[in-house]
């Protein structure tokens, strides 16, 4: 039997992996200059976690969750999304008590099961950021520069913001019930899902991908409209500080997110490019979620970004990605002698923290040294009988063919010295 990956999943390959470790310390370092510590939480949780606080009727619990009942009988679900898992965790340890406000960042594989095409896996992998405790717009104004900042020290560019406010629980059924009046009439036109979505989640007819969808939805009212005195306020003074900050963005009417958690602020931000993937990340502020989940009411804003898309978009933009280390030095040996001599030198050198690679094989020199060049090592230590009998080793620059003897006492010192 032949076996494969399964299907919408990827091995992540030696070659590849330059460009994931590259994402992976910008987050770390990005997160740290904002003040935001780790956290890991589980890959599965209880199912009643998404369930609840995600929407039961959104398309990540209806369609995509990865849900399965363990020998216990426990509904368990494979972590569709990051947040939830982050306020569970905010809860449960007590981090209410902390200075506000808390901030979290993860870096998490996430599980849903979908249509897989470019820069979309059934398994992918997410970078996100998560503030408490804090209500006000200067908030939502730092967790959109910050995920801003962060494509723009990866080298990524183009990258304008996208921002809208769908209003509070006070304010939101206004525009609902003026979003259903408005598709009254235009119900026949819409997509099989649309037409459930009128019903149970009105929000998501504005952002339907489908062309008769987006068709129906560009004269739609906005939500912004709707709003209440207090988020009128709060947007308009997110805009002014992300303009006072020369922070590209727009608003987009349509922009509603996918997830029941969001109030107020929604940002995503999208590739210039012609043919990009639409949404490289986004987020926005779920001041009801902690209370929903059993805390005491925090207001929060958090922000996700995939990291295959990013490497999609580190590609096309033709990013210089660093690339993994590779081994400076090789030891290759001649003779039975020489082999243990080799595994011993290989040990002390390797205490002493020098990066290398020593043959692990009689083959000929000739092969050793071609294995060498392959790993990209810049020199090779060459022993045989007569270094063994000189207490020596022979030194080959395998850039510049030009080749010399050390003697093995303070060979440390002379490989740190090189």
């Amino acid at each position: 039997m032949d076996y494969q990956a399964p299907r919408g999943t990827q091995d992540i390959l030696p070659e590849d992996q330059s460009c994931w470790r590259y994402v992976r310390d910008k987050a770390e370092a990005i997160a740290q200059l904002y003040g935001y510590a780790r956290i890991d939480t589980p890959t599965f949780e209880d199912a009643r976690l998404f369930t609840r606080t995600v929407g039961e009727e959104t398309d990540i619990v209806t369609k995509e969750m990865y849900t399965f009942a363990d020998r216990g009988g426990s509904d368990l679900t494979l972590r569709p999304e990051g947040t939830a898992p982050v306020c569970r965790a905010y809860i449960e340890h007590g981090m209410a008590s902390r200075a506000k406000p808390v901030k979290l960042f993860y870096l998490a594989s996430i599980f849903r099961y979908d249509r897989p095409q470019a820069g979309r896996y059934r398994e992918h992998h997410q970078f996100g950021f998560e503030l408490f405790g804090e209500a006000d717009a200067p908030a939502d104004a730092e967790v959109i520069e910050m995920a801003w900042r962060f494509y723009r020290e990866l080298g990524l560019t183009t990258l304008p913001v996208q921002v809208n406010s769908i209003g509070c629980p006070e304010c939101r059924p206004m525009f609902v019930a003026a979003l259903k009046e408005y598709y009254t009439n235009r119900l026949e036109g819409l997509c099989t899902d649309c037409k459930a979505r009128y019903q149970k989640n009105p929000l998501r007819l504005l952002d339907c991908k489908k062309p008769e969808c987006r068709a129906a939805a560009l004269m739609a009212p906005h939500p912004v409209d709707s709003l209440c005195s207090g988020c009128r306020v709060h947007f308009d003074k997110l805009m002014t500080l992300l303009n006072h900050v020369g922070l590209p963005f727009e608003v987009n009417h349509h922009l509603v997110r996918g997830l029941d958690y969001y109030s107020r602020t929604v940002f995503e931000i999208q590739p210039a490019e012609e043919g990009a993937q639409s949404t490289i990340g986004g987020g926005g502020r779920y001041d009801g979620l902690i209370g929903q989940l059993g805390g005491e009411h925090t207001p929060a804003v958090g922000f996700a970004t995939g990291i295959e898309r990013i490497i999609i978009n580190l590609k096309r933009q033709n990013v210089a990605v660093p690339m993994m280390p590779t081994p400076r030095f090789f030891i290759a040996w001649l003779g039975d002698a020489a082999g243990m001599a080799a595994f011993s030198l290989t040990a002390v050198l390797r205490q002493a923290g020098i990066n290398l690679v020593q043959s692990l094989s009689a083959r000929s020199l000739k092969a050793q040294l071609r294995q060498a060049s392959s790993l990209g090592a810049e020199y090779a230590l060459i022993i045989g009988d007569s270094e063994i009998s000189k207490q020596e080793v022979l030194l080959r620059d395998l850039v510049r063919s030009t080749q010399r003897s050390l003697p093995l006492e303070g060979i440390v010192e002379s490989l740190r010295s090189i």
